[in-house]
């Protein structure tokens, strides 16, 4: 019998409390207690260099077949799908960003990972010794030649170089798979480790609980709002609709992958009166560029984190960011934290996030990863109702079938 392994989000749990109950005992080890810290920031170095090394080759691997998979398809339907799914995107990263400004500042204490940060730099000089992994480009660079590569390949039919890019995307998705979310946990250690040791970790564990409690809110707010414009235009209950949806929102928890809901999402879709063609091109098409929930939830995280550097935060800073989320997560995998690996680079470059910072955004991500799934796959649901009453109104002969 195959033995069944412990999925990413307990690994990750368990990180942060043995990496909490480390750094607490560290305080009370003197020079031992140090070095046990400094090791795991010596790992976290490294790993952190890695994962920026690999940042441009995930745009890459990830963006270039997504765009070229989307160019190469035909038809207003795909152009109209897209731009509905792209604009659903971005009004849910500006709901976000409006709701988090207004509440954050009451939920957050400003300055607080900057506090953290000094703290930990007072009490752990440094790693041990580091190994610089120089990217073999930048991060917007990669995303510039990822666009270039990625139109061109579905202008051109360039048949032969989307092969290579698929396969190139497939290595890329198996270190993030086999190597990068194996070794996050322990990454996650060393950071929860470190800002233990610096004493102020239980107001930030706090803080980005009541964080997480906003974004759920966020979801249900975007969901009933997808609803509503589906249920306007189509004439339906968009209640009734949103409740046959829920066996898709039910697996998207379980399965953290909106490929792997597909089946169920397309099921309920069809029991919503959407046509089966309609229902089976939407559907998985959404699940590729649709993450309405993902893009809640970074641009919540994001904006707390940088409220807890104590930094600035303006629409004009994040807007752009929140346009380039809904580009960058094209064709995330279908692996748990995928949306936030494939929004590491920009992270880095828009909003200066350092490792650590991404590391822990990798960490609050994917520890609501399950719930924020469970909305962009309703989320395409709603998508599926608006096009095919879309379709039915240019064909009004179908309506008797």
């Amino acid at each position: 019998m195959k033995k069944k392994s412990l999925g990413l989000l307990p690994k990750l749990l368990i990180a942060i409390i043995l990496g909490i109950a480390m750094g607490f005992a560290a305080q009370y080890m003197g020079s031992a207690g140090e070095c046990i810290i400094r090791l795991g920031a010596t790992y976290n170095s490294i790993f952190g260099n890695f994962i920026n090394f690999c940042i441009p080759l995930i745009i890459l691997g990830f963006v270039v077949p997504g765009i070229a998979e989307l160019g190469s398809g035909a038809g207003k339907t795909l152009a109209v799908t897209v731009l509905v799914a792209y604009l659903s995107t971005i009004v849910a990263g500006s709901l976000a960003y409006a709701v988090d400004m207004g509440l954050f500042p009451h939920l957050v204490e400003a300055g607080m990972f900057t506090t953290s940060a000094e703290n930990a730099e007072e009490t752990v000089v440094s790693s041990f010794f580091n190994i610089e992994m120089p990217p073999i480009m930048g991060v917007m660079s990669a995303l510039i030649m990822a666009f270039i590569l990625g139109l061109g390949i579905a202008l051109c039919r360039a048949g032969s170089l989307k092969g290579v890019f698929d396969d190139f995307g497939s290595i890329m998705t198996r270190v993030v798979e086999r190597i990068i979310i194996p070794l996050l946990p322990i990454h996650v250690y060393g950071i929860f480790a470190k800002l233990a040791y610096a004493g102020t970790i239980v107001e930030l564990m706090t803080s980005f609980l009541k964080v997480f409690v906003v974004v759920i809110a966020l979801h249900i707010v975007i969901l009933l709002l997808q609803y509503t414009a589906a249920g306007a235009v189509s004439h339906r209950n968009p209640f009734a609709l949103l409740r046959t949806m829920l066996p898709a929102y039910t697996t998207a928890i379980g399965t953290q992958s909106s490929a792997a809901t597909i089946p169920v999402t397309v099921d309920c879709a069809k029991r919503n009166g959407v046509q089966e063609s309609i229902a089976q091109f939407v559907c998985p098409l959404c699940a590729t560029i649709h993450l309405s929930g993902s893009t809640i939830t970074l641009t919540s995280c994001s904006i707390a984190v940088m409220m807890m550097l104590g930094q600035g935060i303006s629409f004009g800073q994040m807007f752009p960011f929140i346009l380039m989320l809904g580009v960058t997560m094209v064709a995330a995998p279908g692996v748990p934290g995928g949306a936030v690996m494939a929004a590491l680079g920009i992270l880095e470059s828009m909003l200066g996030f350092d490792a650590d910072m991404q590391g822990l955004m990798i960490a609050l991500y994917i520890a609501q990863d399950s719930f924020g799934t469970a909305c962009n796959v309703t989320g395409d649901g709603a998508i599926a109702v608006f096009m095919d009453a879309l379709s039915r109104r240019k064909a009004p002969t179908s309506e008797a079938g």
